[in-house]
């Protein structure tokens, strides 16, 4: 009878979880309580009640810890230790960066559809399409090509879908547009496959909106109170898990027939030039020829291609509507450029540059980050972490942090980013701040490979439309927006609904006084 019990218990807990959450109603979500933990379950019941705030509540349990950490109790006494300290950050991705992996629970979950690309593998597989893929992102002729592919999206795409509705005066939900921008740029860097998302009809993302939902499903496996809820949903072939089942299957069915037709262009000898191809072709000119391989890899490029320049150029327009001054300040910048902007010379848009790393401190692409340790260890700040436990980083909570940004850390002021080097012809330079205070694009040897290109894209994007178009948000003053059916944020990019373009005609006259700048 304890035999049979005990083999009862996996399967009997996720239905208990819901039935003690439904019967507790809906527990106190205030951020400024500490959660309860239960034996057992742990903080399941926090955790059900702030699913739809789970980024803006871990982040408060951080800030709101006189040590900006908090250990959060999991099912079945796991752990895992949040934190937004810099000096742990160090130590999980540099000096003991080979203790902390991405781990089984991430990787089950995300395997249906990432498969063992770069954002889900661990290890030799990992090294391997580093090493690859860092060999690729530094050559020329790759940024070359990924700035032919941004120009034309550009310049036949979106600034003309732009004119229009601003002519018009069309109400246009702008991360919607931006999404079919970066999808159809991505798709172009890493296929060679251009799925037009962006044409002037607007038509159906048949494959973008499945790549959205399959990653969309797949996270939500990651913040279930326990695993066993998803793995058994999946087991018995219902509900979410019968429908990331389908759309997973398309996806790599579609993947995998663009691969193959890229072989067959190969053989044929019309994709051999390495001057102007796309990742795939590059892969495959450097003697990459496993299929589910390449299948991996490029569905991890899209995925962290389109997110991160979404999420980033979505809030970026948002905050300078909120912020006049900053956004005159860039307006003023682009216009002292002669006619359009050349890469060369978005470059050097300082001003540009540095508002867009204050608008991801508030508003990071990737707000959460989760290692799991492989052996006992102890944290820089005496926190002891045993095998198998989780350590996740926030910076989301480190973007919001008095203690690293000051007492105006609410504040958008890429002012905070320059510093003046000459004060008599007024020139002031950029100073970065190091990737584990200011962890935005990873660091250590996890750092974002393709970082200062996607700095040349998001600055050409912003150069461009805000040299012909204004943003204005179509909400009350103060409303800040937020994830469809959700309250900002949600782990992933925030929707911006309802967003009219204006002339830039009506920008007003650029109150801030004539600076230089240098990177």
């Amino acid at each position: 009878m304890e035999f049979t019990a005990s083999l009862l218990i996996p399967f009997l807990l996720p239905l208990l979880l819901l039935l003690l959450a439904l019967l507790n109603g809906s527990p106190s979500s205030s951020s400024n309580k500490l959660p309860k933990s239960y034996p057992i379950i742990g903080c399941s019941f926090a955790v059900l009640a702030n699913m739809k705030r789970r980024i803006q509540w871990t982040s408060d349990l951080i800030l709101f810890s006189p040590n900006a950490k908090y250990v959060l109790h999991r099912p079945l006494g796991h752990g895992q230790v949040l934190t937004g300290k810099p000096a742990t950050v160090q130590h999980i991705l540099k000096t003991h960066f080979s203790y902390y992996q991405k781990g089984d629970l991430f990787q089950t979950a995300l395997r249906d559809m990432l498969g063992d690309g770069f954002l889900n593998a661990d290890g030799d597989s990992w090294k391997l399409q580093r090493q690859v893929s860092s060999h690729e992102f530094k050559t020329k002729s790759l940024r070359k090509f990924l700035e032919t592919v941004v120009d034309t999206e550009l310049n036949d795409r979106l600034i003309p879908f732009l004119s229009e509705a601003a002519r018009k005066e069309t109400i246009l939900d702008m991360q919607d547009i931006l999404q079919r921008f970066a999808f159809d740029n991505i798709c172009n860097i890493a296929f060679g496959y251009d799925p037009a998302c962006l044409s002037s009809s607007l038509p159906e993302r048949k494959f973008a909106q499945a790549f959205e939902e399959a990653a969309m499903l797949s996270i939500n496996r990651l913040v279930t109170p326990s695993p066993l809820l998803w793995k058994i949903k999946r087991k018995l072939d219902i509900g979410s898990e019968k429908r990331l089942k389908i759309i997973v299957s398309e996806i790599r069915d579609f993947a995998r027939k663009i691969v193959r037709e890229k072989k067959v262009q190969l053989l044929n000898g019309k994709s051999s030039s390495l001057e102007s191809v796309d990742l795939l072709s590059r892969f495959l000119n450097s003697g990459q020829y496993d299929e589910e391989f390449l299948i991996d890899i490029v569905i991890s490029i899209i995925l962290a291609g389109q997110d991160s320049t979404l999420a980033a150029l979505t809030w970026y327009f948002w905050l300078l509507s909120q912020n006049p001054l900053v956004e005159n300040e860039v307006v003023r910048e682009i216009r002292k450029k002669s006619g359009s902007p050349i890469y060369e010379d978005v470059k050097d848009m300082v001003y540009t540059h540095t508002s867009l790393c204050e608008s991801m401190r508030l508003y990071p692409p990737v707000p959460f980050e989760n290692r799991q340790a492989t052996i006992d260890d102890i944290l820089p700040d005496g926190t002891i972490v045993k095998k198998g436990m989780s350590v996740a980083y926030h910076p989301y909570a480190m973007g919001r942090s008095e203690k690293i940004w000051g007492p105006d850390w609410a504040e958008f002021r890429p002012e905070r980013w320059l510093e003046k080097v000459d004060e008599a012809t007024e020139k002031w330079c950029f100073v970065g701040r190091d990737s584990f205070t200011y962890p935005v694009f990873h660091a250590g040897p996890m750092i974002c490979l393709g970082r200062e290109m996607a700095f040349l894209q998001m600055k050409r994007v912003v150069s461009e439309v805000l040299r012909q178009f204004r943003v204005v948000p179509m909400a009350e003053k103060g409303v800040q927006p937020g994830a469809k059916g959700r309250s900002f944020p949600v782990g992933r990019s925030a929707v911006l609904a309802h967003i009219l373009l204006r002339l830039a005609a009506l920008q007003g006259q650029h109150q801030l006084p004539v600076r230089a700048f240098e990177l």
